[in-house]
C-alpha cells in the first residue's frame, strides 16, 4: 500500500512541474488530494496492523487451549474473550452484603474450561453468552460464607471443601449477545424453592430459559445440584484438591 501512495505521490508532483500555469488554487487542492490519499494509506496501514494482532492472540490463545493441563487453574479471560463477568462476590451484591474477593476474576482448573468453551460456542449459535457470577472460591472464603449461613442445601462445609473450592463449579447464566440479560426467574444467590431447578411457579418463556442454560451445559459434562438453578459442577467433584490460593490484581 506504502508503494502505490509513493507512485501517486510522485505522479502528482512530476505532473506539477509540467503544468508551470497551475494556479496556486489547483496546486493546494492537489496537495490535499496527496495528503488524503497518505491518510487514508495510514487508516488502512493500522487497520491491517489490528486485525494481525487479533489473529495473533486468537492463535496464542488456540495454541495455549491445545496445550493446557487439565489440573492447572487458569484465568479463563485469558484463553477466551467470548464471555461476560459480574463476579457477584468481588463487590457487596451478594448474600454476604460486602465484598470479599479482591476483584472480579474468574479462575477454573484447565479441563472445566476447555468444557465451558465448547459450551459458549454452542450457545453463541442459538443467541446466548455464558456471564459468570462465580468461579474458582478460596477455601478462606468458603469458611467466612459457612460462619454467616451454615446451611449445608446451599453453602458447603468447609471442613470437607467446596466443588468451588476446588476449582470444578461455576456459577452462570446467560445473556443475549446483545448484552440483555436472560430472565431465570430467581435472583442469584436466592436461598429458596424459587431457585430450584424443579420450581414449576414461572412462566413458560423463564422455565424454557432455564432448560437452555441447563441442557448447555449438561451437554458439554457439567451436572447441577438440586437448589439451585445458576450452579454447576464439572465431575468428578472430589477430582481435585481444595485450593486456597488469592488470584493477583492488576
Amino acid at each position: 500500500m506504502n508503494k502505490w501512495i509513493v507512485l501517486i505521490v510522485l505522479g502528482c508532483l512530476i505532473s506539477c512541474k509540467e503544468e508551470k500555469k497551475t494556479s496556486v488554487k489547483e496546486q493546494n487542492m492537489i496537495t490535499e488530494a496527496i495528503e488524503k490519499i497518505i491518510l487514508v494509506g495510514q487508516k488502512i496501514a493500522k487497520k491491517t496492523t489490528r486485525e494481525a494482532e487479533v489473529i495473533q492472540v486468537r492463535e496464542n490463545r488456540r495454541n495455549r487451549l491445545l496445550h493446557l493441563d487439565d489440573e492447572a487453574f487458569v484465568a479463563i479471560r485469558e484463553l477466551s474473550d467470548g464471555f461476560v463477568y459480574d463476579i457477584k462476590y468481588a463487590t457487596p451484591d451478594n448474600f454476604l452484603k460486602k465484598a470479599v474477593y479482591s476483584c472480579g476474576e474468574c479462575y477454573i482448573r484447565g479441563v472445566v474450561a476447555k468444557a465451558l468453551i465448547a459450551a459458549n460456542m454452542d450457545f453463541n449459535k442459538q443467541g446466548y453468552r455464558i456471564k459468570f457470577y462465580d468461579c474458582y472460591r478460596p477455601l478462606s472464603v468458603q469458611k467466612k460464607m459457612w460462619k454467616i449461613f451454615p446451611n449445608p442445601g446451599y453453602v458447603a462445609n468447609p471442613k470437607g471443601g467446596s466443588v468451588h473450592n476446588r476449582g470444578a463449579a461455576v456459577d452462570i447464566s446467560l445473556e443475549y449477545m446483545s448484552g440483555k440479560p436472560v430472565d431465570m426467574g430467581s435472583p442469584y444467590d436466592h436461598f429458596g424453592k424459587e431457585s430450584r431447578h424443579s420450581y414449576t411457579g414461572f412462566s413458560d418463556r423463564i422455565l424454557k430459559n432455564r432448560k437452555i442454560l441447563r441442557q448447555g451445559m449438561e451437554k458439554h459434562g457439567f451436572e447441577t445440584i438440586r437448589s439451585e438453578w445458576w450452579h454447576y459442577n464439572y465431575p468428578p467433584k472430589h477430582r481435585f484438591k481444595v485450593a486456597d490460593f488469592q488470584w493477583s490484581c492488576n
